[in-house]
């Protein structure tokens, strides 16, 4: 349709432009035909006058055609004739050979003269015979006519004449009299014929916006396929005709993961051009009787109609997102995309088209919490689990925007000196009831509505106000998102943050996972290398539980690793080797001048373990849980500065550890 309605318009345009060059040749025509009549028309009547005069002047004309030599009277005339008029040249014949010539040149009988055809057609038709000529000589003017006119006296013929006529003036003044004449005559077919052409082309255009604004109303204007209302309508007409087939429909609801990704990295042209690529992927993976649709930004809707049950319908989703996941060539580049989708299927004459695009979408809120690049069928308590996220989404956003989340701090233990070293800042958002909502829940709710920044940013500059509070010699650890890291202003963000504080660098300790270091490797080594010329430490968290961990440990100085809880939680079960392994990771980090601290320690058993690999520091529900920053008073810190207590399994020891018991873990 798009294509087709730019081509009407010039086709319209090269109509118009022909008829008026047929006008404009028609005019230039007439104009040479009608000139030539006028100037043959002259010609005769000049050649016919000049002829009686002729007769009536020169009393011995038959004798004269005859070849006699004029009389004095006569000579006398064509002297004085010869140079006036519009008559250069004429001759008296007979039987079709000149006798006689007078120029103005010369006057004299001819001796010897060729036979002219014309003259004696025209003695014999009693009828003048005339041609134009172009002058090609000195003695002939530029355009001249030849007229052969017989002369009778009393019935009978007395001679021919042949006068050449000068018409070059004459026909300057035709041609410019009708050449003026021509201008105004295109003028004025040109006006008549413009303001129907003027009205006609108007209406095309009129008629042409009409039919584009009835396209628009029924499709999406990037990619010309169905929008949502005229979906709506098909859909109903469709399931209107299910019962009469016996057959289902399944409505498949498309989203482009990460596709702002795209724009931000390739601008809108490049966004654009995938939205096009992409609908015209569905369309030819698609089947005469379906219907895809753009409901907006990066969702499709796709109505399969026609099939028996869920297994087609499976089939046909996984047939869709491999149309998707093709590679998108634009220009230099090579797009990668994934969708998710979400299918929903129509159970019953009482199905809706909008309650099956509801129950589409969230099955298709389902794909992406799953982790995006996967198909999932609605579920009927999947409209709960949405009303959850909803809800969840409008606490974590007012959160955000009123300062409402909470930090708790949990604290690091130094096993050599048995003394308390700090705390690690652990979030938490407290929910409508009062109680806290882990961050296990919320934290990646946060990252899909692209608010951990500000989240990461407020934990940031509370961790280090707090932080400021306490002895100098305790350190905060702060966790750090990758989603941090995006804009690269992280280093920019922590000095604020140190500053407003009041604290000094190296009290700062900021922990990251292996996963940062999965993307845009040198940016990001070149962000943590600013904030450890700052003189904050940089940590490796959750160590041992990647598969890539080691190969950074050489390409970053990192100040200290902290050993994931799964090492802890594993010491005392069937794998034997996980002592091994732990106190291999303690070496490793002695070798590499990194400090290595040890998560989940849970039980008296494992802090002796610890303590006699020689671990640097320690962490977890046996030496403290978290707890928010009201409840670190000077008598709690004054308590965790004492000596720390020789580990053991007794029951009543491992109670006198347990500073404080919160309900709200890590």
């Amino acid at each position: 349709m798009p294509s087709l309605a730019r081509i009407r318009p010039q086709r319209n345009i090269v109509t118009i432009v022909a008829a008026l060059a047929i006008l404009l040749l028609g005019a230039g025509t007439t104009l040479k035909i009608t000139t030539e009549h006028l100037l043959r028309q002259d010609a005769t009547s000049t050649a016919r006058s000049w002829a009686r005069f002729l007769a009536a002047s020169v009393a011995d004309l038959e004798q004269i055609a005859g070849g006699e030599q004029p009389s004095a009277a006569s000579m006398a005339f064509f002297r004085s004739a010869r140079n006036s008029g519009e008559v250069f040249h004429y001759e008296f014949n007979r039987n079709g050979y000149s006798q006689f010539v007078s120029t103005r040149e010369k006057i004299a009988l001819v001796d010897l003269s060729e036979y002219s055809p014309d003259a004696a057609r025209s003695a014999v038709d009693g009828q003048p015979i005339i041609d134009v000529g172009e002058g090609n000589s000195p003695d002939r003017p530029a355009f001249f006519a030849r007229a052969y006119v017989p002369i009778q006296t009393d019935g009978r013929l007395t001679a021919v004449v042949a006068a050449y006529v000068d018409e070059t003036e004459q026909r300057k003044n035709v041609h410019n009299t009708f050449l003026t004449a021509a201008v105004f005559l295109c003028l004025l077919s040109g006006l008549a014929f413009s303001i129907p052409a003027i009205a006609w082309y108007r209406e095309t255009k009129v008629k042409h916006a009409d039919r584009r604004i009835r396209f628009l109303a029924h499709h999406d204007a990037l990619t010309g396929l169905t929008n949502r209302p005229q979906l709506i309508e098909k859909l109903e007409s469709a399931i209107a005709r299910l019962p009469m087939r016996g057959s289902s429909l399944a409505v498949h609801f498309i989203d482009i993961d990460r596709f702002k990704e795209v724009n931000d990295s390739l601008g809108h042209d490049g966004g654009d051009f995938l939205l096009k690529s992409i609908a015209k992927r569905l369309r030819a993976a698609v089947r005469i009787d379906d219907v895809v649709a753009r409901l907006g930004g990066d969702e499709f809707v796709v109505v399969q109609c026609g099939i028996a049950g869920k297994a087609q319908a499976e089939s046909f989703a996984s047939h869709l997102a491999a149309a998707i996941n093709a590679t998108v060539k634009f220009k230099q580049h090579e797009i990668l995309t994934t969708a998710s989708i979400g299918v929903a299927l129509a159970t019953g004459e009482d199905t809706s088209p909008e309650g099956l695009l509801k129950s589409a979408d969230l099955a298709l809120y389902a794909a992406k919490a799953a982790g995006r690049n996967c198909i999932r069928f609605f579920l009927p308590e999947m409209d709960t689990e949405l009303q959850a996220r909803i809800e969840l989404e409008r606490a974590i956003r007012e959160a955000v925007l009123n300062d409402r989340f909470e930090l708790h701090y949990q604290p690091l233990f130094e096993v050599s000196r048995r003394r308390l070293a700090g705390f690690e800042a652990l979030i938490r958002m407290p929910a409508a009831d009062g109680t806290l909502i882990p961050p296990l829940t919320f934290i990646p709710v946060a990252e899909d509505l692209r608010l951990i920044d500000k989240i990461g940013a407020w934990v940031l500059r509370e961790a280090c106000r707090t932080a400021a509070t306490w002895p100098a010699h305790l350190t905060v650890a702060v966790n750090l998102s990758p989603a941090q890291f995006v804009a690269g202003n992280i280093g920019d963000i922590v000095a604020t943050a140190l500053t407003e504080a009041g604290l000094a660098a190296h009290r700062l300790e900021l922990e990251i996972t292996e996963s940062l270091l999965l993307g845009n490797t040198e940016t990001i080594m070149a962000q943590l290398r600013t904030l450890k010329t700052m003189g904050v430490a940089i940590v490796m968290d959750d160590f041992g539980a990647g598969y890539s961990s080691l190969s950074y440990l050489w390409r970053f100085p990192f100040d200290k690793i902290k050993i994931d809880r799964a090492f802890m939680q594993s010491l005392n079960g069937p794998h034997c080797q996980v002592g091994t392994v732990v106190k291999a990771i303690i070496a490793l980090g002695r070798e590499l001048h990194m400090r290595v601290t040890v998560e989940g320690v849970e039980t008296a058993n494992q802090a002796a373990f610890l303590e006699a690999a020689e671990g640097d520091q320690v962490q977890g529900f046996f030496f403290g849980r978290p707890i928010p920053a009201s409840e670190l008073g000077a008598s709690i810190l004054a308590d965790f500065e004492k000596a720390m207590p020789p580990a053991s399994p007794a029951p009543a020891q491992a109670t006198k550890l347990h500073l404080v018991n919160l309900s709200a873990e890590r």
